[in-house]
């Protein structure tokens, strides 16, 4: 029997990192409509089309693939079984990615000319093309990975809970012992409480030192707890501009934020579990969303409503018994809109209107009435857009940042962190 050897090649799925390409995917799976911007805000999906130009693109260019197997997937172009090849491995990615649960296939809107070219477009025998949605399994993986990333960039390698000048009788005893006080954990520090009660009474005498009978008086005024940091809770409203200029001019703003409020809800989860995290949009008015539906929102209406979006955001947080309370605020663009008293909603898109900025600013004075800070972070560096952002953190006594999508994670994971230390007292 005569044997033919030939060099092994192993399956091409073998060396690639299925995480590392859901993460090179981040962009379309949470996509702001920028590619679309007068699109349905509330449509989520994406076509196979776009889910196989999108992992074509990161084989290509994302280095998940070696040079080697590159070069023998991708063959000589004029070769139609080599192009067959990488065909074969994005859908057999296409098949995992749905397999692990990452991502979900469910019919798509019936196309309106129900041609036999569309119906082959990987839909079922109606004619009806098959679209994919992420799962919360492929978001909490996402949010993971953007805070790994985020904090990666910046040194980072672990975070604690919320630190604070101040001291409290915790279950870590890291301070000086002091005296007890009613209302107090009972953190009991023995040497000390024995040694105050041995200095009040002295030693206890005893003529029968194996009967067990001497004993040392301790009272109430000898008791000592041991003291530990005070570690703080914090509420966070992380505020977030969806209107139209979010994707417009160019430049897609709405999808760096989306991830940053991913990272934000996996640190608060993880590290800080008593924290609490809320998210609000603001648009042409203002909404709270789960944390669930963040990565799969749009942007859309228009206008930006940031006197109703902080009002909202205040209100969330004056129900919070929390030591502190702060709004995240991401916006590219000035005021445009307030809402009347009686729900109609005022609207100029033309310059900084003097009704609206002054509404404005009302609502900021009113959260820090109540305690509340703001932090902005601006994503524009127009003259007139900095005057007011400056003048919003005057009012509250809050920060501002202008900064840009590429680095808006850092700027605002570096404050949520760093801000703990700098507590009131």
């Amino acid at each position: 029997m005569r044997y033919k050897f030939h060099r092994w090649v192993g399956d091409d799925l073998e060396g690639l990192d299925l995480e590392e390409l859901l993460s090179k995917l981040s962009d379309l799976l949470m996509g702001s409509g920028f590619d679309n911007p007068y699109g349905d805000p509330g449509d989520t999906s994406f076509s196979r089309q776009s889910l196989h130009d999108a992992i074509l693109d990161a084989l290509l260019s994302g280095g998940l693939l070696s040079e080697e197997t590159l070069e023998r997937l991708l063959g000589d172009p004029a070769d139609a079984d080599a192009r067959s090849q990488i065909e074969q491995l994005i859908e057999r990615l296409i098949e995992q990615l749905t397999k692990e649960g990452y991502l979900v296939p469910h019919p798509g809107p019936a196309p309106s000319d129900a041609s036999p070219d569309r119906a082959g477009d990987g839909g079922g025998g109606d004619g009806r093309p098959v679209e994919f949605e992420v799962t919360d399994k492929g978001l909490d993986f996402l949010g993971y990975r953007a805070l790994r990333d985020l904090l990666g960039s910046r040194g980072r390698s672990a975070v604690g809970r919320h630190d604070t000048r101040e001291l409290a009788t915790g279950t870590e005893a890291e301070g000086a012992p002091k005296a007890y006080e009613f209302g107090e954990t009972l953190n009991l520090d023995a040497s000390a409480t024995i040694l105050n009660a041995v200095r009040r009474g002295g030693l206890p005498i005893s003529h029968q030192p194996t009967s067990g009978n001497a004993a040392i008086d301790v009272r109430e005024e000898d008791l000592m707890v041991a003291q530990g940091e005070y570690q703080s809770s914090c509420a966070t409203v992380l505020l977030l501009d969806c209107s139209h200029s979010m994707i417009l001019y160019g430049e897609d703003r709405f999808t760096p934020a989306k991830r940053v409020a991913l990272a934000l809800s996996n640190l608060i989860r993880h590290q800080y579990p008593g924290d609490d995290l809320r998210v609000v949009l603001f648009h042409d008015a203002a909404e709270e969303i789960p944390l669930s539906r963040l990565a799969r929102v749009r942007v859309g209406p228009y206008y930006t409503n940031t006197r109703e979006g902080l009002r909202l955001a205040r209100r969330i947080l004056e129900r919070q018994q929390k030591d502190m309370r702060q709004i995240v605020m991401i916006t590219d663009g000035k005021p445009s809109a307030i809402t009347h008293p009686d729900g109609r909603i005022y609207r100029n898109a033309f310059g900084l209107d003097p009704l609206i900025v002054t509404e404005t600013f009302a609502e900021v004075s009113a959260c820090r009435r109540s305690g509340i800070m703001i932090n902005t972070f601006m994503l524009a560096r127009d003259y007139d857009l900095v005057a007011f952002v400056r003048r919003v953190a005057e009012i509250c006594r809050g920060k501002a940042y202008f900064t840009t999508p590429f680095t808006l994670g850092q700027y605002v994971l570096m404050d949520y962190l760093t801000k703990k230390t700098r507590t009131v007292h």
